[in-house]
């Protein structure tokens, strides 16, 4: 994440700065906490993230740390975990070993800035699409890059409900009929009507694997949340999105066409190819990837997305934030849609 213009002036209103200050302060169990800085930083669709540069006196945290304050924007959308659950799903993560910012703490006390937030430590890096998929300077990385990506995947597909329980995760009995039914009652919801969504649901349920293996999936992996540093991944971000699910559920959220934008050539998120990606993942993980589950969770990706850009949609055209990214994700439908049919149409005889 990088520096961007407009910093929030109610973070950085002095009352709240101070109040801030303090909580960091009683939170590291500091002497005392100076904030010298803070920057809004781009990115961050749905959440908005921070900058702290900060001085910690006495405490574990001594010295200079430099951090990032997440919390929720204006508005919101419905699939979205709240602060202390991402948290605890972030650090669940980063105990397996996964590339993630160390997590340092969650507030819920909304004197503090007005509404729930999380801090973590900052990684270095860039997440911009742009330079990872376009810029040619990384062009000989990609392929090092997909093998990264695998591998952290397995990692985070190490994580099970044998292992792990959260009070606000259930494992469902079946990942894709339970998605399909959470969607179905979105759609449900909505006035007008959307036939190319209903077709894309009903396909998913009428092909859905009989079974699945669950483990917990990031739900959101793909270019834009992975922080890379001279050519090397150095992070994962945004975990809002996490649950238990089928491990092939983020292979196809990764591969869906999608998340390629220009580079369609490039299957693997517009990164580069499946292979070295599918190696990787595999040889960490002992697992096998199925293709055909990878291809059905790759419709799937374009039916939850289609949802989400609709969602995004209602933050400015109800919620009435003034977010020009959200406002024109709800633009992106008719590509959804698009790819939904060609991706389930019968095949010609």
């Amino acid at each position: 994440m990088t520096s961007g213009p407009g910093t929030n002036k109610t973070v950085n209103d002095p009352a709240i700065r101070t109040r801030l200050a303090d909580y960091i302060a009683d939170a590291a169990g500091a002497n005392a906490c100076a904030i010298n800085q803070i920057d809004r930083l781009e990115g961050g669709a749905i959440q908005e993230n921070y900058a702290l540069d900060l001085d910690v006196s006495g405490g574990a945290y001594c010295g200079r740390l430099s951090t990032v304050l997440r919390t929720s924007a204006q508005t919101g959308v419905v699939d979205s975990h709240n602060r202390l659950s991402e948290f605890i799903l972030t650090h669940t993560a980063y105990e397996a070993g996964v590339l993630v910012p160390q997590q340092l703490w969650c507030c819920e006390d909304e004197t503090v800035i007005g509404k729930p937030f999380s801090i973590m430590m900052r990684a270095t890096g860039e997440a911009r699409r742009e330079i990872l998929a376009c810029d040619e300077s990384v062009a000989a990385a990609r392929t090092t890059i997909a093998e990264q990506l695998g591998q952290q995947l397995a990692k985070i597909h190490t994580i099970s409900p044998d292992r792990h329980t959260f009070d606000f995760l259930t494992p469902p009995l079946s990942p894709a009929l339970s998605a399909i039914s959470y969607y179905r009652a979105q759609l449900d919801k909505r006035s007008g009507a959307y036939p190319a969504i209903e077709w894309g649901l009903r396909w998913l349920e009428r092909h859905a694997p009989a079974d699945s293996e669950i483990v917990l999936v990031h739900r959101d992996f793909r270019v834009g949340n992975f922080l890379i540093d001279d050519g090397v991944l150095n992070a994962i971000l945004d975990w809002e999105f996490a649950g238990w699910g089928d491990p092939h559920e983020d292979i196809g959220w990764l591969c869906a066409r999608c998340w390629r934008f220009e580079n369609t050539n490039r299957e693997l998120g517009g990164i580069a190819e499946r292979a070295p990606f599918y190696h990787a993942y595999q040889q960490s993980s002992g697992r096998k990837i199925d293709p055909v589950r990878v291809r059905y969770w790759e419709v799937y990706a374009h039916v939850r997305w289609a949802m989400i850009a609709l969602q995004q949609a209602d933050r400015y055209l109800v919620g009435g934030e003034a977010n020009l990214d959200a406002a024109l994700s709800g633009l992106r439908l008719a590509e959804l849609e698009i790819e939904i049919l060609r991706m389930t149409a019968p095949k010609a005889s």
